[in-house]
């Protein structure tokens, strides 16, 4: 379903391809995991960095992809995860993805091998915006507010290719949208 009315924590944005040259969210999906009166914090779910974690956090063991969270505050890791249930502390987005938790519980599980990449998501920075201008944003048709991604594709989507099918799924006129070159240059 896509709403171009009030954004709610869960709601997902996607990124039109940017004809301004802005590479930061062109072709994004951010989750947006709080919205209130002060303002809107999202991450970007399908930009994989070049970072592993274990380059980014020492006593990692395991190898774990880290994704491009957004522009704000980018030296600082954020994660979002799918068991409330092993990772004490976490804030509820949706019915089943939390945001954060106890960190060296989440070190300790992943060195276990007791959670996966399809039950907890990295990032190194946020997006973010007031509340107002993201509305005036989506009111403005910048972004799409898609409110019906299933929370199992939000964590496991490895890569880029997640806002082609998401553009997909919307049908009609944005189907000529999943074609659109990366860089608009390219066209």
């Amino acid at each position: 379903m896509i709403s171009n009315t009030k954004i709610h924590k869960g709601d997902i944005l996607i990124g039109k391809p940017s004809i301004l040259g802005d590479i930061t969210f062109n072709k994004a999906v951010i989750l947006i995991a709080d919205f209130n009166e002060e303002g809107v914090v999202g991450f970007m779910i399908n930009k994989p960095l070049n970072e592993d974690l274990k380059q980014l956090v020492p006593n990692v063991q395991k190898d774990f992809k880290v994704f491009d969270g957004g522009p704000v505050e980018r030296d600082k890791l954020y994660f979002i995860h799918s068991v409330p249930e092993l990772i004490s502390g976490g804030i509820k987005i949706t019915h089943d993805i939390y945001w954060g938790g106890e960190h060296k519980e989440v070190i300790d599980l992943l060195n276990q091998d007791r959670i996966n990449q399809n039950q907890v998501k990295f990032f190194l920075g946020y997006s973010g915006w007031s509340s107002e201008q993201l509305q005036d944003e989506i009111n403005d048709e910048v972004w799409i507010l898609k409110d019906d991604i299933t929370n199992h594709e939000l964590i496991s989507c490895s890569d880029s290719s997640f806002w082609n099918k998401t553009i997909k799924s919307l049908g009609g006129e944005y189907l000529i949208w999943s074609n659109a070159p990366d860089n608009p240059n390219y066209n």
